[in-house]
């Protein structure tokens, strides 16, 4: 196990790009774009010094006091199945959690529930399994779609959409709505349109500095699609493409010419850059796994099923408590925060 040093930084880079279990939010990029955080992050190598294994991690100093908590976003990066590896990259977050002052290391890994035998392994190591939830309540959405593209022409991927859906995209055409990849200079026209969709939706967003940091931080590997209906700007979207996959990260649409259908225009565009790019799988992120029509989330899942994907449920989060007073003491701080929040809220409505 070593700490990894500035001057592996493209080794490392080129590893998790081209492990199945790679995912944008571990490469050194997304340290770029968390700038509140402290990025880290360990390797694991063989006996020939290949990398094997790989576990970017995220620290952030909690407010009030000399701790740290520390996060792997959809870590760790390797033969999920060897313990070996495991075990040494977690031995090297230990490491850091020494060095930070971490009372707690958070994981969501790539991993399917299904996997009962990563399930162990991480048990063995201590880790508590938490976020059941069906809907947006862990820090990455547990339930997502994921659409399988590997080896299959555009109208293959096309003609199996739902029939509703390809009606859709045409009728986006139809109104002559134009799909462009932009730079910065879209991303005011943008981020009015996410406050839009946000006051609509009922969530918060992003400033705009977030968004260029994304897109200085990725390069050509993030993309900012916008649609225009006679060069107005009515929806946008913007994705990353990393290793064996595209990600649908974000999306924003105005509360007119919803009746165009640029959503869906936008989703088939992105598609298309993952297939030009010979992607394994396009991924549309987060829906709820609580599937009942009565949802207010099943529009969402609603729409991105119809693009004819999995809905594939993560194994959730874990949490390795490495200081157990000052976790228990934070816990009690949060749901005291949470407590007097619910009751000035309910003192403000009434």
């Amino acid at each position: 196990m070593e700490i990894l040093s500035q001057k592996n930084l493209e080794e490392y880079k080129r590893f998790i790009e081209s492990n199945p279990k790679g995912h944008f939010m571990q490469g050194p990029e997304w340290g770029k774009v968390k700038k509140d955080w402290k990025w880290e992050a360990v390797v694991e190598r063989n006996a020939e010094g290949e990398i094997i294994g790989g576990l970017s991690l995220l620290i952030r100093k909690v407010p009030g006091l000399p701790f740290t908590i520390m996060y792997a976003p959809r870590g760790p990066v390797c033969d999920i199945h060897d313990k070996n590896v495991i075990a040494a990259l977690i031995g090297g977050a230990r490491a850091l959690a020494i060095k930070y002052k971490s009372y707690i290391l958070k994981m969501d890994p790539d991993v399917l529930a299904s996997d009962k035998e990563f399930m162990a392994i991480m048990g063995s190591f201590g880790f508590e399994l938490h976020g059941d939830g069906k809907n947006f309540d862990s820090i990455q959405p547990r339930f997502v779609f994921r659409l399988n593209i590997e080896g299959k022409t555009e109208d293959e991927i096309f003609a199996a959409f739902h029939s509703k859906t390809r009606y859709n995209i045409r009728v986006a055409k139809k109104h002559n709505v134009e799909v462009k990849v932009m730079d910065k200079s879209a991303l005011p026209d943008f981020v009015k349109l996410m406050e839009e969709t946000g006051k609509r939706d009922g969530f918060a967003t992003r400033p705009l500095e977030y968004f260029e940091g994304m897109l200085d931080a990725f390069g050509e590997q993030a993309r900012l699609y916008m649609a225009y209906y006679q060069g107005i700007p009515i929806a946008g979207t913007l994705a990353i493409h990393y290793g064996d996959k595209v990600w649908y990260n974000y999306g924003a649409s105005s509360n007119n010419y919803r009746n165009m259908m640029p959503n869906y225009l936008l989703q088939w565009e992105m598609i298309r850059w993952a297939i030009e790019n010979k992607c394994r799988i396009y991924d549309f992120r987060g829906v709820s796994g609580d599937l009942s029509p009565d949802n207010p989330l099943y529009g969402l899942y609603r729409f991105k099923k119809g693009f004819g994907g999995d809905l594939t449920e993560f194994c959730g989060e874990f949490d390795l408590v490495l200081n157990r007073p000052v976790a228990m003491f934070v816990d009690f701080g949060i749901k005291a925060l949470k407590k007097a929040r619910h009751i000035k809220n309910r003192r403000h409505r009434n």
